[in-house]
């Protein structure tokens, strides 16, 4: 499976990058899945819905569909969390899957970058990143891309995978 990341620190603009990219590749007809790690808690489930209701009484899988789709919630219950690679191979085929955070796995990425939060650049000290999209110019030994430049990052991120 061809697998690409989006890294960054927080408010770097990861989300609004990988939203653009996901429409941008899917529209040149290619499927794309997204993984996304979170550094807290998070719940996709509504209190006093059903499935919510599974979960609170001790299920450790709950799987909601419908019509229009699938959602599958398991708790972990103190498990430790899945590794990328087992959360990866969950997924059903496509031509891409964009991940957004695990800046620590090996995966190829692309830095989101601004410099309003101050935060330095990952990128120096990172092999797995190739390319950088910014919203300031930067020097480095890899390309710099404008952070709205969607297209722009889309064409490396696709020729980087061999699509």
């Amino acid at each position: 499976m061809r697998v690409y990341g989006v890294t960054g620190w927080k408010n770097a603009g990861k989300t609004g990058l990988m939203e653009r990219l996901v429409a941008e590749i899917t529209g040149r007809g290619y499927s794309v899945s997204t993984v996304k790690h979170a550094h807290h808690s998070f719940d996709v489930d509504q209190p006093g819905r059903d499935s919510h209701r599974h979960r609170m009484a001790g299920a450790n899988e709950v799987l909601l569909a419908s019509g229009q789709r699938v959602a599958l919630m398991q708790e972990l219950r103190g498990a430790e969390e899945p590794t990328l690679a087992s959360l990866l191979a969950r997924l059903s085929p496509v031509d891409l899957v964009l991940i957004e955070g695990y800046k620590r796995q090996r995966h190829p990425k692309v830095e989101a970058f601004r410099a309003e939060p101050g935060n330095d650049l990952i990128a120096p000290s990172d092999d797995t990143i190739r390319a950088v999209a910014s919203d300031t110019p930067l020097e480095l030994d890899r390309p710099v891309f404008d952070l709205n430049d969607t297209a722009a990052i889309a064409d490396f991120i696709l020729s980087e995978v061999g699509l």
